[in-house]
């Protein structure tokens, strides 16, 4: 079959890969009908070393069940269903709490031999723990909103729910990408009543008002820091950090109030990072975040995308079939698309 592969920085390709098949009783395969380019695939887009590749890419994606193990019990042949961006058994301690991201059993797609999101198929290991069936067809209009659910939906509420967003918080959510935006839509859900959104790109800031933000302050560095500052009043009691680079997380640390919270979603491209007397400790700022537990929030966040409350989907802005996936890669990287479809 094909998928993507990622050979080194800037250079991705569709080429052949074995068919997959089933190996456990547990497993289920799934044709992929649709796919996305995520901005985390963007991280080793552009630092990759070629003695690492080629490497499988994707990580979020809706499809048709094909096959089953002898034990799988909660989808079947036939099923369209949505795939969390990591794979979980759903019976552990760490999914019986919430935090699939941490399964003992589970895992993360495209790595250690198993199969990525952007391609044709995937052998799904633990299919009942991580695969939830959708009640519409693979051409529905809500397909694009469903997908969000395997990851960027699921993100940018998980950064909402740690930082502790509810009715009448003020927030300020550090990034206009796809997460970033959506965890303006997350806040917005939630109840905040005021959200700063920090970013520069109008036509994303103008989908961040979109789904709920109230400011939009387009300034980094100290200018950034000082327009939030005067918008909240002395400092954000919350702040969503949804972009992964050290001057993010420089941003969020300097436009939180004295109390208050960080909550930070973005795959960190950084080990070390202030975190002493001048930037948390002396201001007794709590720090929080990680990979999103998404299969946790599918079923609390999927009724509210079928029923039209929520249109997650309106991140996606291109729309590419899985030969065109490279240059998908190219545009995302040259912000000329915000978040990109696949088609295989």
């Amino acid at each position: 079959m094909r998928a993507a592969l990622m050979y080194e920085a800037g250079d991705v390709r569709v080429g052949h890969v074995a068919d997959p098949s089933l190996k456990e009783a547990t497993d289920a395969l799934v044709r992929i009908t649709t796919a996305c380019v995520c901005g985390s695939d963007l991280h080793p887009y552009r630092s990759m070393s070629g003695s690492d590749g080629p490497v499988r890419m994707g990580h979020e994606f809706i499809g048709v069940v094909e096959e089953t193990g002898s034990e799988v019990r909660t989808v079947k042949r036939g099923d369209l269903v949505v795939a969390p961006f990591a794979y979980s058994d759903g019976t552990c301690e760490y999914c019986r709490a919430g935090l699939q991201t941490s399964c003992e059993h589970g895992g993360f797609w495209a790595v250690n031999g198993v199969d990525g999101g952007q391609g044709e198929a995937a052998r799904v290991p633990l299919a009942d723990g991580t695969l939830v069936k959708l009640p519409v067809r693979a051409d529905d209009a809500l397909i694009p909103s469903l997908l969000t659910l395997s990851d960027v939906l699921g993100t940018g509420h998980h950064a909402a729910v740690r930082g502790g967003v509810r009715r009448g918080s003020t927030v300020t959510v550090v990034g206009d990408g796809a997460v970033g935006l959506l965890a303006v839509l997350a806040a917005k859900r939630l109840g905040a009543e005021q959200i700063v959104l920090m970013g520069r790109h109008q036509a994303r800031t103008d989908l961040g008002r979109a789904f709920g933000a109230t400011d939009v302050v387009a300034e980094r560095g100290g200018e950034g820091i000082e327009k939030v500052r005067e918008l909240t009043s002395g400092g954000s009691p919350i702040v969503l950090e949804a972009v992964g680079h050290r001057p993010a997380y420089e941003q969020a640390y300097g436009v939180v109030r004295a109390g208050g919270t960080i909550s930070r979603v973005g795959v960190p491209q950084y080990e070390e990072a202030p975190v002493g007397f001048g930037s948390l400790f002396g201001h007794n700022i709590t720090l929080t975040g990680g990979p999103a537990p998404a299969r946790a929030y599918i079923d609390e966040l999927l009724p509210d995308v079928l029923e039209g409350r929520i249109e997650p989907g309106l991140v996606f802005d291109r729309t590419v079939g899985l030969g065109e996936v490279a240059e998908g890669y190219r545009v995302m990287d040259a912000r000329e698309a915000l978040k990109v479809l696949v088609r295989p």
